[in-house]
């Protein structure tokens, strides 16, 4: 996508330029650089924060954690899982090439609090019941936090995290953040973006290592195909990684000229935060709005979408295929009002994304799709009642590249055009579906948790549940033999 656009400046004149960023930055997918090469890109540090003198961060209080805790349960799996070929044409370097799974099968029998994956992502992370933060799949930018670069087809317990409870996790396209029970943030994986948020960018960071911000207690995280969001417990968000569409919502898409034909970012490395929210009229007039606290966001490959203390909601970053709801393709670089849900009885609830479109449940549970969830045909650009979802009661959604898989009154629905690699699970005759359809045998299970990743889908059974037990004790298993 970034491949079509202009290579353009950012219209302020020449830049004050800061130390030369070296070649390979984040054009291509793993670095070429050298060793010493790698330590001269990553020398424009940052002020690092010292955590050594700061008191032991406290825990928070039990009942924002209480809100934090979803239903727990056991783990299905569908899609594909040759995760090397996540997203990727060609099979070179692919060692062992394992079946898509076109429906779910159960895959090892611990329970687990919290999945997370992301729609760019071809690795999963998940909390088990003791709060330890376990990771699987594809790593070679260390993103499973395991101190390594290798592969890993079955969860894995993060042993630099093993101390800590972890709360929560986001995942995006090579970077995870783990958020711990005192509001503190990890980060491991890619990091030439700075979408670490260490204050600086190494490229590779193969351990969970301690976010560059001092500030209130983080209760929400998040990410985004190459950046990161972490919401404080004021309300405030704050933003660190790759500016390029204006997804950090600070004003500016911080591109530079190196020389006449080379065109870099000043990436954001540490956390900054968002300070300016606008609406904008019809005519282009633009007027800040005061006093926003945001509750609730969520990121695609390159834009957010969040909502706040009054149900209002705000979007930036890409704006192609109408991915933010203004009705216009307009990148946005600050946080910018949707008007649409701007109005009494249609506030929001609750904010999804996938790679290059949104979903917003209000208030009376009503299912709005804006952007394109589809590779080719036309695109939302306003946000749109989903009418086959009408009178749904939804649990919880994940979003994928194109496709969405939605929990809702004890059933599973799965929605995605072709091309699809069984993550909707709905069997191997009919692998897509354009419309919301409704996923054989797994009516009458309690589904509290849906994670997708870009061809994967993660979901959590409560086993509690007598029916719920029967029906995922008959699933087929994925076994990985050693």
């Amino acid at each position: 996508m970034s491949a079509k656009r202009k290579a353009g400046g950012n219209g302020n004149g020449p830049n004050k330029r800061r130390p030369k960023k070296k070649e390979s930055d984040y054009e291509d997918e793993v670095s070429e650089e050298s060793e010493e090469e790698a330590q001269a890109s990553s020398s424009q540090v940052e002020v690092l924060i010292p955590h050594d003198d700061i008191d032991p961060p406290t825990k928070l209080p039990d009942d924002l954690l209480a809100t934090m805790d979803k239903t727990p349960g056991q783990m299905l799996i569908s899609g594909m899982v040759t995760w090397d070929l996540t997203g990727k044409r060609d099979r070179k370097n692919v060692v062992k090439v394992r079946p898509n799974l076109y429906s779910f099968h159960r895959f090892t029998d611990e329970k687990y609090r919290f999945a997370a994956s992301g729609c760019a992502a071809a690795h999963t992370i998940l909390i088990n019941m003791d709060r330890k933060a376990l990771a699987f799949g594809r790593n070679p930018s260390g993103q499973l936090g395991l101190s390594d670069t290798k592969l890993c087809e079955k969860p894995t317990i993060i042993q630099t995290l093993e101390k800590f409870n972890i709360v929560q996790a986001a995942v995006g396209r090579h970077h995870s953040l783990f958020l711990t029970d005192t509001g503190t943030v990890f980060a491991c994986g890619d990091n030439k973006s700075g979408q670490c948020g260490v204050g600086n960018t190494t490229p590779v960071i193969t351990t969970p290592t301690l976010i560059n911000y001092r500030g209130p207690p983080i209760i929400r995280i998040g990410c985004g195909a190459e950046f990161s969001v972490i919401l404080d417990i004021k309300g405030n968000l704050h933003t660190f990684g790759l500016p390029e569409y204006g997804q950090l919502g600070h004003n500016t898409d911080a591109k530079y000229f190196v020389n006449a034909n080379k065109l870099s970012f000043h990436f954001e490395t540490s956390p900054k935060k968002v300070v300016l929210y606008i609406e904008k009229n019809k005519d282009g007039h633009v007027n800040p709005v005061d006093n926003v606290q945001i509750v609730d966001f969520a990121c695609g490959n390159n834009h957010t979408v969040a909502i706040d203390s009054k149900k209002r909601v705000y979007s930036w970053g890409f704006g192609g295929f109408g991915r933010l709801g203004h009705a216009e393709p307009k990148d946005e670089m600050v946080p910018r009002l949707i008007k649409f849900f701007d109005v009494h009885g249609r506030g929001a609830r609750i904010v999804y994304c996938g790679a290059t479109f949104s979903l917003v449940v209000n208030e009376l549970g009503v299912l709005f799709l804006f952007g394109q969830n589809k590779k080719t045909g036309e695109a939302n650009m306003y946000p749109k009642p989903v009418q086959d979802l009408s009178g749904w009661n939804i649990t919880d959604i994940g979003c994928a590249n194109t496709s969405i898989v939605i929990s809702a009154d004890d059933t599973l629905i799965g929605w995605g055009a072709s091309p699809t690699y069984g993550e909707l699970g709905i069997g191997e005759f009919q692998k897509s579906s354009t419309v919301p359809k409704e996923v054989p045998k797994m009516d009458n299970m309690k589904i509290p948790q849906v994670t997708m990743g870009y061809s994967h889908t993660v979901i959590l059974v409560n086993t509690d549940h007598e029916g719920t037990k029967a029906k995922y004790e008959k699933m087929p298993q994925y076994a990985i033999d050693d």
